[in-house]
């Protein structure tokens, strides 16, 4: 079947992913880098979009090149595909974003405006209702429905909400820029770099890739070549989209550090300007846009979590997972995460570096091929330091081991594994051209 795919779908379906991506850590980091860079925003700005945006939008051209995360897995082995796919799964998904999805825009967008009468659990129930109740509506519709819902309704709408504010923001009579801060001040470059890693939009590159593919297929396109363009296509629009929209909230967040001194987060920073902007109608505002930013963002994980069950379990059908990690989902959000929390932020920043290098190695397969060696050298070295850094930052400290990695380049700042990996990787790819060689 040869299928076709317009203008109008390419650019519907960009603005879907963009939708999947830009969820409340989306909203509440880049206006924050905004405050702290000051006159330095632009440079600070630039080395953000690298981790935040340049990463994430090669993470699905590697889904797109490899057919999802279970297939690029499988080259360091079946075990460690399943095992790892899982954790990646489950720690982005139910164990943290999709139940923070529902409890984020109530806490930091209603709850401060309820009246006293409205105190207790049961506004945060009502809203998480309707909130997982629309998310599952969403995620159960052919993928054809869903684009079309997302890409022409809640996307448009909630870019037309942050361009009003990002426009009024213009035309107010706001302070310039303030002298930076902090390490923003010292190493803007560096600090935007990092704060962008720690966005780990990367792995939600992960779960969305395959999604976006079934959603090509859609169109009635199975050529695998023309749907990896496809993607790239795809990924690049929603890149530039993400990467746009930051800039426009790093703005205004710099242009608020002289009017609202004291905000510590994002989500004070844009609710405190769209008031001064907007007066009452301001938090309205607010709260659509939290709410729509993680309701977009929790139908993509539900959908690739569901998928990706569907088939590793297939008694339940993908309707069925959706109900079911909705219904978790609802439940956490709930009785609250604070417990998974503890436990889930150690994992993410283990499998985060992990996720970083096999990304870097199916990008690099036309130049250093497949080979099982070069892949678990690379994964496992990374994976024991990035492991080592989780546990040090959860207080856990092993004998020697954590003393020896301490010592490495930019560990302190969680990046103590991108030198060596990328050595092992470069060693390891040499030994199998190698081998390669001696084979013939």
């Amino acid at each position: 079947m040869n299928g076709t795919f317009s203008k109008r779908d390419f650019i519907l379906l960009a603005l879907v992913l963009f939708s999947m991506f830009f969820g409340a850590g989306n909203l509440i980091f880049p206006p924050m880098v905004g405050k702290l860079a000051g006159t330095n925003l632009i440079g600070a700005m630039l080395f953000f979009g690298i981790t935040a945006v340049v990463l994430p939008v090669l993470g699905m051209m590697a889904m797109a090149k490899t057919r999802g995360l279970p297939n690029l897995g499988k080259r360091v082995g079946a075990q460690f595909s399943v095992i790892f796919t899982i954790v990646i799964y489950m720690s982005i998904g139910p164990c943290l974003a999709i139940p923070r999805a529902g409890s984020v825009p109530f806490e930091m967008a209603i709850a401060p405006y309820l009246p006293p009468s409205f105190s207790g659990r049961w506004p945060l129930f009502a809203y998480t209702l309707i909130f997982f109740a629309a998310a599952g509506t969403i995620s159960v519709m052919d993928d054809k429905k869903m684009q079309k819902l997302m890409g022409n309704i809640l996307t448009p709408t909630l870019l037309t909400m942050l361009l009003t504010i990002f426009v009024a923001s213009l035309f107010a009579d706001m302070p310039p820029y303030r002298a930076p801060q902090g390490t923003y001040a010292l190493h803007p470059l560096l600090k935007g770099f990092v704060d962008g890693y720690l966005t780990m939009d990367t792995l939600a590159a992960l779960n969305f890739g395959l999604v976006i593919t079934l959603s090509i297929e859609a169109h009635g396109i199975f050529d695998q070549k023309k749907i990896r363009g496809i993607n790239v296509k795809i990924s690049l629009l929603a890149g530039i989209i993400l990467f746009l929209i930051y800039l426009m909230l790093a703005d205004i967040g710099a242009k608020s550090a002289a009017l609202f001194p004291d905000t510590t987060n994002g989500a004070q920073i844009l609710a405190n300007v769209s008031g001064a902007l907007f007066g009452k109608f301001g938090a309205v505002i607010i709260a659509l846009i939290f709410t729509l930013a993680c309701l977009t963002t929790c139908v993509g994980l539900l959908a690739s979590i569901s998928h990706y069950f569907s088939t590793l379990i297939p008694r339940l059908n993908y309707r069925r997972w959706v109900i079911v990690w909705t219904f978790i989902s609802f439940i956490l959000a709930n009785i609250g995460l604070d417990g998974i929390l503890k436990y889930n932020i150690p994992v993410l920043t283990a499998i985060y570096p992990i996720s970083i290098m096999l990304i870097v190695l199916a990008l690099c397969e036309h130049f250093v091929g497949t080979g099982a060696f070069m892949y678990r050298f690379t994964v496992y070295t990374t994976a024991l330091i990035s492991v080592v850094n989780a546990l040090d930052q959860a207080s856990v400290t092993l004998p020697f081991v954590t003393a020896l990695m301490r010592k490495l380049p930019m560990y302190s700042s969680g990046l103590g594994w991108l030198i060596p990996a990328f050595a092992v990787f470069i060693l390891s790819a040499a030994v199998e051209k190698i081998l390669a060689k001696s084979k013939r």
